[in-house]
């Protein structure tokens, strides 16, 4: 038993036959069926498969943003089934960063603001200093008055990653971060994402159709129908 809470407190992410079975008219519909998935503190995890395979639900249940129907979720050592919704706000505001494939940035804030927002809602008293110093990482000091509408697609897409890394979260949660942007700027915008994830040592979920970007995570997970179908060995890093 010992071993298994200290496995339990090692994991970044832990899923223990998980279920998502949602109602529709035509009756209940198994998104999840038994999820099982651990990841390790610092790892990158690439969670392929075709539409409707349940990635999108998988990222929005270890988000907090999605219950499980049946099963057993955890977090950074934190189990969901603990926490109330405002609770689940909290851990995710401090320990969780969002990318999503839609900027989803408060289009009558400017870039500054969208990114001190988490930090404001975190009660940091320094938030806008914060966000300076997160816009600053991602190449956009010079941008920071400017609007969303002001912005191309990959000055958005890091906007939004300048405002899911300022909090320096342990988890980095990104749903198809590309998926709007070209084949160059989607390419720029990725190498971003895992120079900042190597930089603060935050764990990595990527939720990608793209195989070649899966092969950079240190692990590629395959679903269908709900379940996983592959998980590969980690990848071994060659020795210098």
């Amino acid at each position: 038993m010992e071993q298994v809470l200290k496995q339990r407190r090692a994991a970044a992410i832990k899923l223990e036959a998980v279920h998502v079975t949602l109602p529709s008219r035509a009756g209940p519909v198994a998104i999840l069926r038994g999820i099982d998935l651990s990841v390790a503190p610092s790892d990158a995890i690439a969670v392929v498969g075709p539409s409707g395979s349940g990635k999108s639900t998988l990222l929005m249940v270890v988000a907090g943003l999605e219950r499980a129907t049946e099963g057993r979720v955890s977090v950074q050592g934190t189990d969901y089934a603990r926490l109330d919704e405002d609770g689940l706000a909290r851990l995710r505001a401090a320990n969780i960063g969002i990318v999503f494939q839609s900027f989803h940035l408060v289009p009558t804030m400017t870039a500054l603001e969208n990114v001190a927002l988490p930090l404001e809602f975190l009660d940091h008293d320094d938030a806008f200093a914060e966000a300076r110093a997160a816009l600053t990482e991602v190449g956009l000091s010079h941008r920071e008055s400017h609007f969303p509408g002001q912005l191309s697609g990959g000055e958005q897409q890091r906007v939004a990653i300048a405002r899911a890394l300022a909090p320096r979260p342990a988890l980095i949660l990104a749903d198809e971060p590309t998926g709007n942007l070209d084949l160059v700027t989607g390419a720029q915008v990725m190498d971003l994402l895992f120079t900042l994830k190597e930089r603060t040592g935050a764990t990595l979920l990527l939720i990608t159709h793209d195989r070649i970007l899966a092969k950079r995570c240190d692990r590629i997970v395959s679903l269908a129908d709900g379940r996983i179908v592959g998980a590969g060995a980690k990848r071994k890093v060659a020795a210098s």
